[in-house]
């Protein structure tokens, strides 16, 4: 039995509370979790602490920053067979899914290895604002120090990366708390940065539920916290932030909108519209879950989407080819089965799916993909599921499209699926999301920006953004004035 520690201090040690974790494709208990207690949480802010302000990270130049992350990268991919096969047993995973979020995780760490040389490690000169005579204006960008970060469940290696990365860029350090469904990468990520070389103390990884992550975020050496989660939880933790006055980047809930027009490839958009809310049983924070199609396509792309998704590979995991794999726990199983008999007692069309799976699948965690004809009265229209459920919905004119991917709290991603680039583009700038996609879906850049608008969430990650999200702006003002005469300013007092 695998033991699941806590890596603080640079070392892995284990606490007397732990609990099962479960492998959400049949059921077993793969590993024992090892749940941090007050002092144990504590003693790793206090490890990053005294790794920001008294150990060496300090005074690590950003060309040693730089390799640091290339060697996590490169130690990544040298390890990305126990990588995949824990990312499997732990998140319920398929395995193109796991290879992908290893392949994803390394990616990551090389881009950021190169963006991090392109920041000023000294303060710059800004010649708009220097004036001869009079002073001379640096700016400085500093890291803004010790950070609280909460990862969730759906991509545990991913959503490590990419809180992990910004911290080795930058120069800060942390205490990354996983989720209790799914610690193990971020814990074999613990034994990469530690090989990679990064200093005692500055990385501190530990798991735990509700109760250790607000301990944590209680502790007054946290200056910066950064979330992703659900818009509730999200909600919460900005209200005591707020009496912090702490740095935040959060990261949230969507409903996307993908929207099918009547030009749209539809051998491309029924089956991109199904990758859109199915990828990784659609338990991604972007999933297209609101799928708008045109009037003049709407009856042939149903009938096409609902006879594709009768096709999807659904298998257990441990099956290297299945596409379609179980959610993540029998909890979000229960989450998602009540979202499905809701909208059944709403009155809504089922138009496929919409039973657990049983068979050979009854001791996981497996439900149909499944599709329902909605209106805005839906509940199923406003709220995230994080299931294999989506709403199909028609729309006439793309005004209307756009103002029905408006209508939603969040604004996280989307998609629209056209051949005429005018159109797709003229909804792609209108509708109010962090990420558009046209006649694409779920794919991003680790150079570009993630985040959302509305609900969806403060701030960006990825990107040189990402990076900048763990930086504080300090001016420098240097006097050029020699003499007491040349600052009549001083005279006000006299």
């Amino acid at each position: 039995m695998q033991d699941v520690k806590l890596f603080i201090g640079g070392e892995f040690i284990t606490t007397d509370n732990t609990v099962p974790s479960i492998d959400p494709s049949n059921g077993e208990t793969i590993a024992n979790i090892h749940i941090p207690s007050e002092s144990d949480i504590n003693n790793a802010v206090d490890a990053a602490h005294n790794a920001f302000y008294n150990g060496p990270w300090k005074d690590f130049s950003k060309e040693q920053r730089s390799e640091i992350l290339l060697k996590v990268s490169d130690l990544l991919k040298e390890r990305k067979r126990e990588f995949i096969s824990w990312e499997i047993k732990d998140s319920g995973s398929t395995f193109s899914k796991a290879a992908a979020d290893v392949h994803n995780a390394a990616s990551f760490f090389k881009v950021m290895s190169k963006t991090v040389l392109k920041l000023d490690d000294e303060p710059t000169l800004d010649e708009r604002a220097t004036r001869e005579g009079f002073s001379k204006n640096y700016l400085a960008k500093m890291p803004v120090g010790v950070c609280a970060q909460i990862i969730p469940w759906n991509f545990p290696l991913v959503m490590a990366a990419w809180k992990i990365g910004p911290i080795l860029a930058t120069g800060c350090t942390t205490v990354l708390k996983t989720a209790v469904e799914t610690p193990m990468t971020a814990i074999l990520l613990a034994e990469v940065l530690r090989d990679a070389g990064v200093p005692s103390g500055v990385v501190n990884i530990i798991t735990g539920g509700a109760k250790e992550g607000q301990t944590l975020l209680n502790n007054k050496k946290i200056r910066k916290v950064a979330f992703t989660g659900s818009t509730a939880v999200g909600a919460e933790i900005l209200k005591g932030s707020a009496t912090r006055i702490q740095n935040t980047t959060m990261e949230l809930g969507g409903k996307s909108a993908n929207i099918i027009l009547n030009d749209a490839d539809l051998d491309i958009a029924v089956d991109g519209a199904l990758y859109g809310f199915l990828y990784h049983q659609g338990q991604a924070c972007d999933s297209g879950t609101r799928i708008l199609v045109q009037s003049g396509i709407y009856d042939e792309f149903k009938t096409r989407l609902v006879e594709r998704a009768k096709e999807i590979n659904i298998g257990l995991t441990s099956e290297k080819d299945s596409g379609f794999g179980p959610l993540v726990s029998e909890k979000q199983l229960n989450t998602v089965m009540g979202y499905i008999n809701k909208t059944k007692e709403e009155g809504a069309t089922l138009l496929t799916g919409g039973k657990r799976l049983g068979g050979e699948y009854q001791q996981g965690f497996f439900v149909e993909p499944t599709i329902f004809e909605i209106d805005q009265k839906n509940t199923i229209w406003k709220e995230e599921i994080f299931g294999p459920v989506a709403g199909l919905t028609k729309f006439e004119t793309i005004e209307e499209a756009i103002e029905l991917a408006n209508d939603s709290d969040y604004g996280l991603a989307g998609a629209v699926w056209g051949k005429n680039s005018e159109e797709t583009n003229k909804v792609a700038r209108a509708v109010e999301t962090g990420t558009m996609w046209i006649n694409e879906y779920h794919l991003l850049n680790p150079g570009l920006p993630f985040g959302g608008f509305k609900m969806s969430g403060i701030g960006r990650e990825m990107g040189i953004q990402g990076i900048n999200a763990y930086l504080e702006e300090k001016h420098i003002w240097v006097s050029d004035c020699d003499k007491r005469e040349d600052k009549p300013w001083f005279n006000v007092l006299f």
